[in-house]
């Protein structure tokens, strides 16, 4: 008991000096603690008045950043407004260009369109294929030269109807006038039946055969009996003989102007008799009205067959082929009815009329109808 009491006051001793340990580690605990925490706020206070600084610092910087950004996005929407305008600009540019394009092409296809038509209508009105082949070869020029990929096709078809404009005949109008004007001025000059019938000669079984032309006389035969005469009296004596050369020469006086009488007597009778030969004949006759016409009608005949042929020729000038062929055959017959026929002008002028009406013929002119159908195809797809 003793010994426990004993050791009582050395614990509570113990525990007294460990408490005031414990309270003196306590309150440099707590010395040292408030340092650090004085420490802390030192630094909090530094830190905050750093921070402060560098807020206010940070809210200019946001404020400087926020005018950048302001200008920025300023300076971004009127960068983008022109790129907006400079885009409005190309499209636009674009489509003046391709608009310009299209013009051109418009323009060209127009005006191969018109040339067409045109070149064909003079081709109907002349005869002559000439206008339409040069129009085709301009379209055909033109379109090479713009070459345009979308126009090919109608480049294709301009060189297939030029082919077969080319290829295709026609009536050579100005030479068939030429000819008919021909033979206009050739009808005067052509010997017709009742001409040719007047001077012919007489035919078989006229008014009689050639009177006989009388022989001359004989000289030696005119007067033998003088002649002996002579002769006997040349024998003679010199004064007798010319005493019988006077008659003579008298008889033989008489006697050649007996034989000019008679050839001057027998010529008269030979005209006579071909004159009465002229008066009464006999032949067949197969257009007596071809035979029988007058003068004056030979006149108008000549006329109306000019008029023929003048009706001809305005047909063909104004390209009525069935009128001109109706005015040839007229024409014809009426030189076949009226005209020698053994007259070898009459047969060359048949000959050529009768080249003229088998020329003059209706021959249809190709139209560029492909070349009209391609232009309107692209008009179409444009």
């Amino acid at each position: 008991m003793q010994s426990t009491q004993g050791h009582l006051p050395r614990v509570w001793a113990w525990a007294g000096v460990a408490a005031g340990v414990a309270v003196v580690v306590a309150l440099a605990l707590a010395w040292m603690t408030q340092q650090r925490v004085r420490l802390l706020e030192q630094q909090l206070v530094a830190r905050q008045a750093q921070s402060q600084s560098e807020s206010g610092e940070a809210l200019v910087l946001a404020r400087q950043s926020q005018d950048t950004a302001r200008d920025s996005a300023a300076r971004m929407a009127l960068l983008e407004a022109r790129v907006a305008e400079a885009a409005v600009q190309r499209s636009q540019l674009d489509e003046l260009i391709q608009s310009l394009t299209r013009s051109r092409d418009e323009n060209l296809l127009a005006d191969i369109e018109s040339a067409l038509r045109i070149s064909q209508q003079q081709a109907a009105l002349t005869g002559s294929l000439e206008p339409l082949v040069a129009s085709l070869r301009q379209a055909d020029e033109r379109l090479a030269r713009h070459n345009q990929p979308r126009l090919e096709r109608v480049r294709r078809a301009v060189l297939r109807d030029l082919e077969r404009v080319r290829a295709a005949s026609q009536v050579d109008v100005a030479t068939l006038v030429i000819r008919i004007d021909e033979i206009t001025r050739q009808v005067d000059d052509l010997p017709m039946t009742a001409m040719a019938r007047l001077g012919s000669a007489p035919s078989k079984g006229g008014a009689g055969a050639a009177m006989p032309q009388a022989t001359d006389p004989s000289p030696s035969g005119a007067n033998p009996a003088p002649s002996g005469t002579a002769s006997g009296a040349s024998a003679g004596s010199g004064t007798s003989a010319a005493h019988a050369q006077t008659p003579a020469a008298a008889t033989g006086a008489w006697d050649q102007v007996l034989r000019e009488a008679t050839q001057w007597s027998l010529k008269g009778l030979s005209a006579a008799w071909t004159e009465l030969r002229g008066l009464v004949r006999i032949t067949r006759i197969d257009n007596p009205e071809a035979v029988l016409s007058s003068p004056e009608q030979q006149y108008f005949l000549r006329e109306n067959l000019k008029l023929r042929l003048l009706n001809a020729r305005l047909a063909l000038l104004s390209r009525q082929f069935d009128v001109a062929q109706s005015d040839l055959q007229d024409a014809q017959r009426a030189l076949e009815r009226y005209f020698d026929p053994s007259s070898r002008r009459v047969v060359s002028t048949l000959e050529l009329l009768r080249q003229v009406g088998q020329l003059s013929r209706q021959v249809s002119l190709p139209r560029p109808d492909e070349t009209l159908a391609a232009l309107a195809a692209v008009n179409t797809l444009r």
